[in-house]
């Protein structure tokens, strides 16, 4: 499960990084989306992977650490996933301002060459 996780941690920050040197706006706003994506996921993976563990302090099952999942990473990557949304809504608003001022959404105004 742990080779799964980081192996689509790695997917996920190589695409967005990719995407983030990419001379489009919509390209750079999707890598920042995906990086994202990809810290979400390194966050809640360090709350460790486990299967049917209560989140909550039982008094029958006593008060070992190990027998509970962290509840900290998953109100982390909870409140990064509603940031996230809005900041890309933003970017969003930002891009379809750009374009209908500069007619382009290119990262310098300018249309690429092509041969």
């Amino acid at each position: 499960m742990e080779i799964v996780l980081a192996l689509a941690i790695g997917i996920l920050a190589g695409s967005g990084i990719y995407l983030l040197l990419r001379p489009r706006t919509f390209q750079v706003i999707m890598g920042l989306s995906l990086l994202g994506y990809a810290v979400n996921l390194f966050i809640f993976g360090m709350g460790r992977l486990r299967t049917g563990a209560a989140p909550v302090i039982d008094a029958a099952r006593g008060s070992d650490p190990a027998l509970y999942a962290d509840p900290v990473p998953q109100a982390l990557v909870l409140t990064a996933i509603v940031i996230g949304f809005a900041t890309t809504a933003l970017f969003l608003v930002v891009l379809l301002a750009s374009r209908g001022l500069n007619g382009t959404d290119h990262v310098d105004g300018r249309e690429s060459e092509k041969p």
